[in-house]
């Protein structure tokens, strides 16, 4: 009984050549040329001979393999400009443009099947509203419009937005209303004195974070000194003032 061997079907000697490349798991931009070369003549010899213009485009391959083999084993040669010439050089950029070409393929090859999976719904749109025209063209508004004139247009509407702003009125602060209540101070001050039994007059105005509470403050001083819950003295001249608790 004869041994039938089924070898794989390739489109072309790139397809096999792109195949023995993968199938090494080697680096296309450096190809070993002559362990590639030996695989390559190992699947020719394999070959059916049915077809002799597939097969002649097998040997030409062949033939150009052993020719890269052969110059590779030859002194390098140098180019103009002085850098060495790769033998392998125009085979590396012949396999590249070859599988783009074959992935670009399959992409399309995809595409396709995906499209025939695809429904598409009838267009159903009311006859009234495919008959509507806008009532400006838009393209033959724009026509003489560029880059420019967008731009001058542009630095015309900011210049308006600025003219709106009125120069004075923009530098106001904004006026808030601070939450500072008599009856509460009042309390504070007082609480604060009994505490610390004597209290200097120029400390608890320190304490406080804003002249509107500065002036709450002393009015809350004032009312207490009204009511005789605290006295205020002074032992010198132009000296400190302290507040004491009156028990």
């Amino acid at each position: 009984m004869e041994l039938e061997v089924k070898l794989q079907a390739f489109e072309g000697p790139l397809d096999l050549l792109l195949h023995l490349i993968e199938k090494n798991k080697v680096d296309i931009y450096d190809i070993p040329i002559v362990e590639i070369t030996e695989q390559y003549l190992d699947y020719v010899s394999k070959m059916p001979k049915d077809d002799l213009d597939l097969a002649s485009e097998f040997l030409v391959m062949a033939a150009t393999l052993i020719d890269i083999k052969s110059r590779m084993l030859l002194p390098k040669e140098i180019d103009e400009n002085g850098e060495e010439i790769d033998p392998r050089a125009e085979l590396v950029e012949k396999l590249i443009e070859y599988k783009m070409y074959k992935y670009a393929a399959v992409e399309l090859r995809d595409m396709q099947v995906y499209a025939g999976k695809s429904m598409y719904k009838q267009p159903t749109v009311p006859e009234e509203v495919s008959k509507y025209e806008p009532p400006v063209n838009l393209d033959s508004l724009l026509a003489d419009v560029d880059l420019n004139k967008l731009n001058d247009i542009f630095q015309m509407v900011l210049k308006r937005q600025v003219d709106k702003i009125d120069p004075v009125r923009s530098k106001f602060g904004k006026i808030e209303m601070e939450e500072v209540s008599l009856p509460d101070k009042i309390s504070y001050v007082s609480t604060t004195v009994k505490k610390r039994k004597k209290c200097k007059f120029k400390q608890l105005l320190e304490e406080a974070h804003s002249k509107v509470e500065v002036i709450v403050s002393f009015l809350a001083i004032l009312e207490l000194i009204k009511v005789g819950e605290i006295e205020v003295r002074q032992d010198a001249t132009f000296g400190e003032i302290y507040i004491d608790s009156i028990e």
